[in-house]
């Protein structure tokens, strides 16, 4: 029976991640970007703020992720992105990635 590989994609608020899970157990990496220092100021989540931030630092984090795991895109066989719920913005950067 074939691995399945699976690159997780996270955008729905203020950090932004990517994990490789191999077979839906074995965590192969696990990177997050997180914005909680930026959004502080404000007291909270700017959701405006918070997509910028996610499309600056989504192709970081997934190459990242992928360094990690010592694997590329050809290695993926499935990219499952946050669709819901979440800030709209945010999670539009995720979906993209697909």
């Amino acid at each position: 029976m074939k691995d399945i590989t699976v690159l997780g994609i996270e955008t729905s608020c203020d950090e932004t991640s990517a994990s490789i899970v191999r077979n839906g157990r074995e965590v192969l990496s696990n990177v997050i970007n997180t914005q909680i220092p930026i959004h502080e100021k404000f007291g909270g989540v700017v959701p405006e703020i918070a997509s910028r931030k996610h499309i600056e630092a989504i192709s970081t984090v997934v190459e990242e992720a992928l360094k990690q795991a010592k694997m590329t895109f050809e290695d993926i066989d499935v990219i499952c992105p946050t669709y819901g719920p979440g800030l709209v913005g945010a999670l539009l950067v995720g979906v993209r990635i697909c």
